[in-house]
C-alpha cells in the first residue's frame, strides 16, 4: 500500500476522480490506497470494533477509474486482506454490466440516476419557464466568474460551505474539512466558479473535468446567494463553460433521498437542466468471507440489504 510520502504517489497519473490528489484529500476518512492497474483509488479504513480488520469504499462520492478492465486483477490482489468493499461507479465509466456483474459478485444494483447535460444538444433549450425565471433574476442580481486560483478563495467557500452543513445536516465523507479543501483545490480538473454580488462571494460551485466529461462535485450558498438564485446563475455559465472547453457531458449528479429522483427543490432544480439520465451502481465485494461471516454474525437486526452487513446503522 503506498503512503502519504512515497514518491511513487506523488508522481502517480491521474485527473479529477482518478487523480492521487483527490485521493490524499479524503485522507482523514481513510488510508488512500492506489488501484494501479484500473488507474483508481480507495479509501481503505479500520473496522469498528475489530482488530486488524480494514475494509475499503470508494471515494465519494463516486470511484471513477482509467481501465475498467483492469479492475479486476487488483480486486483480486486485496483477497483476503481487506474484508470487502463497497463503491458508487462513475455515471460516464467505460465498462459494461456483465463486467461489473464479475467483478461485484455479491452486491450490483441500479443506485440514484444521475441527471447529465448533452452538450451537442442546444444548449437550455428545454428550460422550463420555472428555470428559465429563476435563471433571468439570478444573471440580473449575480456576476459569475472562474476562479483561475481556487486557494485564494478558501475562506469564501469553506464560510459558505458551512452554511451548507448546518442547513443541511451533513455528515460522513461530505463534511469535508478546510484540510480536505486545501488538497481538493489541488486536484487537476478541478473548476470554481463564484457568484457576486456588488463584489462580495454569495455562492459557489465546484466541478471536476475528466477529458470529455466533467461532475459537478459541491455547491454552496450564504443567505443571500439562495435569495438571489445564485446557483441557476452559476449552474448555466458551467453549462456554458464546458460547452465551449469541448467536452460532451456533463453530469449534475442525483437528488436526495434513497432513490434520488423524488420532487423536493434540489431535485427539480438539477433535473431542469438535465437533457437525460445515466444509471450508476452500487456495487460491493467480500474479500474475506470467513471474516465477512464473523463480522456479520456479531450484528445484531441488520437493515435489510444493507452491504457490508457489519456496518449497519452506522453512518458513513
Amino acid at each position: 500500500m503506498m503512503g502519504a510520502a512515497d514518491p511513487q504517489v506523488r508522481k502517480a497519473a491521474g485527473v479529477g476522480y482518478t487523480s492521487a490528489e483527490y485521493a490524499f484529500a479524503l485522507a482523514e476518512f481513510g488510508q488512500p490506497r492506489s488501484l494501479p492497474r484500473a488507474g483508481g483509488w480507495l479509501i481503505e479504513r479500520p473496522v469498528p470494533g475489530a482488530t486488524g480488520l480494514r475494509d475499503a469504499r470508494g471515494p465519494y462520492p463516486l470511484f471513477a477509474c482509467t481501465d475498467w478492465e483492469g479492475l479486476g486483477g487488483d480486486l483480486a490482489a486485496l483477497e483476503g486482506e481487506l474484508v470487502s468493499l463497497t463503491l458508487v461507479t462513475d455515471p460516464f465509466g467505460a465498462y459494461r454490466h456483465d463486467l461489473l456483474a464479475g467483478l461485484f459478485p455479491d452486491l450490483m444494483r441500479p443506485y440514484k440516476p444521475h441527471f447529465v447535460v448533452d452538450l451537442h444538444r442546444p444548449l437550455f433549450a428545454g428550460l422550463s419557464a420555472h428555470h428559465r425565471r429563476n435563471l433571468r433574476r439570478a444573471l440580473h442580481g449575480v456576476s459569475v466568474e472562474i476562479c483561475d486560483e481556487p486557494r485564494r478563495f478558501i475562506e469564501d467557500w469553506t464560510g459558505l460551505y458551512e452554511v451548507l452543513i448546518a442547513r443541511h445536516g451533513i455528515r460522513g465523507m461530505a463534511a469535508f474539512s478546510r484540510q480536505s479543501f486545501t488538497r481538493q483545490f489541488e486536484v487537476p480538473g478541478l473548476v470554481m466558479l463564484r457568484a457576486t454580488e456588488d463584489a462580495r462571494t454569495v455562492a459557489m460551485h465546484l466541478w471536476i473535468r475528466n477529458g470529455r466529461h466533467a461532475y459537478y462535485h459541491l455547491g454552496a450558498a450564504n443567505a443571500r446567494g439562495y435569495a438571489l438564485r445564485a446557483a441557476y446563475a452559476l449552474m448555466h455559465h458551467a453549462v456554458e463553460h464546458f460547452a465551449q472547453a469541448d467536452c460532451e457531458q456533463v453530469d449534475i449528479g442525483a437528488g436526495p433521498g434513497a432513490d434520488g429522483d423524488g420532487e423536493d427543490g434540489l431535485t427539480r432544480f438539477k433535473r431542469g437542466w438535465s437533457t437525460g439520465t445515466r444509471t450508476v451502481y452500487l456495487c460491493g465485494r467480500i474479500l474475506d468471507r470467513p471474516a465477512y461471516a464473523e463480522l456479520a454474525r456479531q450484528r445484531p437486526a441488520p437493515c435489510s440489504g444493507y452491504f457490508p452487513v457489519y456496518r449497519s446503522g452506522e453512518f458513513q
